[in-house]
């Protein structure tokens, strides 16, 4: 397989930690230049040095702020243009979808869809010029079958990925590639937020929380980031030319649909 990523520049958002941070550091080893982004500055700065070596950088903003998301890419573009983009945002607060407020979908549509979309149109120009694009959308197996207890994101993921699909209709002829990862149960700080809210509402401990969640999984355990990373370097090389317009689930096999 070509793998070789030298001579490619790539925007990996969400990149301070957890599963951004593994592609990062996935996608730097194939030879990308990488630039991480996310909004902790110190977070970023010990990230970067986690890095294979290379010409990497970082931007700062918050991705409930639209305008600094913008401006903070475009400096980023003065460098040069990027060839790959990884649109990845922390979800949305769990709960049932009856309670959800209007506010919480217009929260998590602008950290998701709105800024994926936005970093789309800054980033495409330069794509279509070098006739090479790579866009990775880190969603979640939510996206094939819902899961309780977190209506909004389910919601949210969904447009996400129909959002996508469109996406790669329409830039094939341009040799620019949109697919989804969908993620099962990841060991990252969300898994932790979701456990830690469960043992809560359910008056369970953390370890039993934990362990019955295992027990959904037909590999019984939860995955690593850096499985997910692997198959976002495949999905950003070479010879992931002829992927287009999928959602990958990365799961162990506990999502209930073929």
């Amino acid at each position: 397989m070509d793998l070789d990523l030298k001579g490619k520049r790539a925007l990996v958002c969400g990149s301070s930690q957890g599963m951004g941070l593994a592609i990062a550091k996935e996608l730097s080893e194939m030879g990308a230049s990488v630039t991480l982004f996310a909004r902790n500055d110190a977070a970023l700065k010990v990230a970067l040095k986690q890095l294979a070596p290379g010409d990497h950088d970082y931007l700062v903003a918050n991705f409930d702020d639209l305008a600094a998301v913008e401006s903070e890419v475009k400096k980023g573009l003065l460098k040069g243009s990027y060839q790959i983009l990884i649109n990845n945002s922390g979800g949305p607060a769990p709960g049932p979808l009856k309670d959800a407020e209007l506010s919480a979908f217009d929260v998590a549509m602008g950290r998701h869809l709105h800024v994926s979309h936005t970093l789309v149109k800054l980033l495409l120009s330069g794509m279509q010029d070098d006739n090479f694009g790579r866009i990775v959308n880190i969603i979640s197996t939510s996206v094939k079958v819902p899961i309780p207890g977190l209506g909004v994101s389910n919601t949210v993921r969904g447009a996400m990925a129909s959002w996508a699909k469109t996406l790669a209709s329409e830039l094939g002829q341009y040799g620019v590639t949109v697919n989804n990862i969908l993620p099962g149960f990841i060991n990252t700080a969300r898994i932790e937020s979701l456990v830690a809210g469960k043992s809560k509402s359910q008056g369970k401990s953390e370890e039993e929380v934990e362990a019955e969640m295992k027990k959904t999984i037909p590999a019984g355990r939860f995955g690593e980031p850096e499985e997910i990373a692997a198959y976002a370097g495949l999905l950003c090389s070479k010879s992931g030319a002829y992927i287009n317009g999928t959602s990958l689930r990365i799961d162990g096999g506990r999502t209930g649909s073929i």
